[in-house]
């Protein structure tokens, strides 16, 4: 028996300090937002596809270094080049630039928001 349909779909990330993310997330990203909730406010990342941030006291600082207990955000686009053209006019400091990762084949490029959350943007080669 097949489960029931999702029709959307939500990630949750915290922050401690909203109006930095809301900022990033609406100015620098170009993200619709969809719903402020006050302390949550919720992007539309793809047609059925969202971003949640939220406020709370407290919220868990992200590591400076990858490891296994890091969150990624990803957006997969066709059009990488165009992300990275379009934050880098918006003074974005990157990570990782644009690149080919031949071992699970994308193209893609890292970057990180006011939290220290790792935001990679990819197009999956094959």
């Amino acid at each position: 028996m097949s489960p029931p349909p999702i029709n959307e779909q939500i990630t949750f990330l915290y922050t401690a300090d909203l109006t930095a993310s809301a900022k990033f997330y609406e100015d620098v990203l170009g993200l619709e937002l969809v719903r402020d909730q006050r302390f949550c406010r919720i992007y539309r990342v793809s047609p059925s596809g969202y971003l949640g941030i939220c406020e709370r006291e407290g919220a868990p600082v992200q590591p400076a270094t990858w490891d296994e207990r890091s969150v990624i955000f990803t957006i997969v686009t066709d059009d990488v080049d165009g992300w990275y053209t379009h934050l880098k006019a918006r003074g974005v400091a990157f990570e990782k630039h644009p690149t080919h990762f031949a071992k699970i084949n994308i193209y893609h490029f890292v970057i990180r928001d006011p939290n220290n959350y790792i935001i990679e943007v990819q197009q999956f080669l094959d």
